[in-house]
């Protein structure tokens, strides 16, 4: 039987997070950061070098902000729907494209498609959970919807564990899965009014308000795309298996899971807590995958310690913007995410060309520097302390924050 604060106005809430959930898992975890696990496989052509990666990484990150802005568009006029079938129409009309590909520059298109889908699937998803998820459950179910990532990254590594010669095949299935996945998302969601005391969806994003969380996602973007872009080629290239290293995104990804609990970090100890233990734990993975990245022990710790932290930065970054802009979670979301995608962006191209210049194991150091350095932007609060219940709903409501991908990011 349902908790009491599970229970919505209006339609269950369980569809929409499940499906909400799938939804972050494809359009992040398989279709945004499936091209750095599948990265080792693409390196077979002599053309997709350690700069053209990274420059191919950047790119798909751009699209993904040019998708963030078109869906905040959608949302802001009231066509959330739209926002979301266009993040899963992009996710697998791309996948589509890299699984035909049979030349660099075709790959490349697919990846900048493909990935950037997830851009409009975040404001999307916030309008969907906040139109049909009531307020008390609001922050709960942001939170499980975000750490889609986590899974997607988890399946994406067991395709590529069993699978690892048929890459087409697997990005097939990616396309088929997204199309399936937001059909179920868009039927389970109620795209009427938000749900009663939910708070509306529209203008209010002040960006001198955000300051402080648009500098700390452009640092901890840049940062994250060590990992994200390089990681599964830092360990095959340090001599693991393919096997091995599907395996250990699969334990990157089981991590990232658990960074659905910062939601609940956010709460008890305050919002610069949960951020500067997220993105002290992403740099401390991304530092020892720099050190050792061809020792299991150290690569898997690594990689699980990045992506708990990683997500988890994510949500507190929902969270924070939620706070810092009652009324326009989605608003703020899709700001702050298309700051941290446009610091993935750059760090990409930066990161790859020092990877092809000095290799990826500096390139790796150099990128915990930076997330360490977005610890500098850690929002000044204090532990946050029961309230009453009435005044709660209402604050909730109108910020729902999360704990995630899609972000992601």
């Amino acid at each position: 039987m349902l908790k009491r604060s599970l229970r919505p106005t209006g339609r269950r809430p369980h569809p929409l997070v499940v499906s909400g959930l799938l939804v972050v898992a494809v359009t992040y975890g398989l279709t945004r950061y499936g091209f750095g696990l599948y990265l080792p496989r693409f390196r077979s052509d002599p053309g997709v070098t350690s700069g053209v990666a990274g420059g191919i990484a950047g790119g798909s990150y751009l699209a993904y902000c040019v998708a963030a802005v078109l869906g905040l568009r959608l949302v802001d006029r009231g066509r959330a729907r739209e926002a979301l079938w266009w993040a899963g129409g992009t996710a697998a009309a791309g996948s589509l494209v890299v699984a035909a590909a049979n030349a660099v520059p075709v790959l490349a298109v697919g990846a900048l498609v493909a990935g950037g889908g997830a851009g409009a699937a975040s404001p999307a998803l916030v309008a969907a959970v906040a139109r049909t998820v009531a307020p008390p459950a609001g922050p709960r179910s942001q939170a499980v919807v975000n750490s889609g990532t986590g899974a997607g990254v988890v399946v994406g590594g067991l395709v590529a564990l069993a699978w690892p010669a048929q890459w087409r095949t697997a990005w097939l299935g990616f396309a088929a899965v997204a199309l399936l996945v937001t059909w179920w998302a868009d039927r389970s969601a109620r795209w009427g009014p938000p749900a009663a005391g939910a708070g509306r969806v529209g203008p209010g994003v002040r960006g001198r308000s955000l300051r402080r969380p648009l500098a700390g996602s452009v640092l901890a973007g840049a940062g994250g795309a060590g990992v994200w872009t390089f990681g599964a080629d830092a360990t095959t290239r340090s001599g693991l298996s393919a096997q091995l290293t599907g395996l250990l995104w699969c334990l990157l990804g089981a991590a990232a899971l658990l960074g659905g609990l910062s939601g609940r970090l956010a709460h008890r100890a305050g919002l610069a807590a949960a951020w500067l233990v997220s993105v002290g734990a992403a740099a401390t993975g991304t530092a020892l995958l720099a050190w050792r990245p061809g020792t299991v022990a150290v690569a898997a710790g690594a990689l699980a310690l990045f992506g708990c932290g990683f997500v988890a930065l994510t949500g507190v970054l929902i969270d924070w913007g939620g706070r810092q802009a009652p009324g326009a979670a989605a608003q703020a979301t899709a700001l702050l995410f298309t700051a941290l995608t446009a610091g993935q962006a750059a760090g990409a191209v930066l990161l790859g060309a020092l990877a092809g210049a000095a290799g990826t194991p500096a390139a790796l150091a150099a990128a915990a520097v930076v997330l360490a350095a977005a610890a500098l932007a850690a929002p000044r609060d204090r532990p946050r302390r029961r309230r009453p219940a009435a005044r709660t709903a209402v604050r909730t409501g109108t910020a729902p924050p999360s704990a995630a991908a899609g972000a992601t990011g």
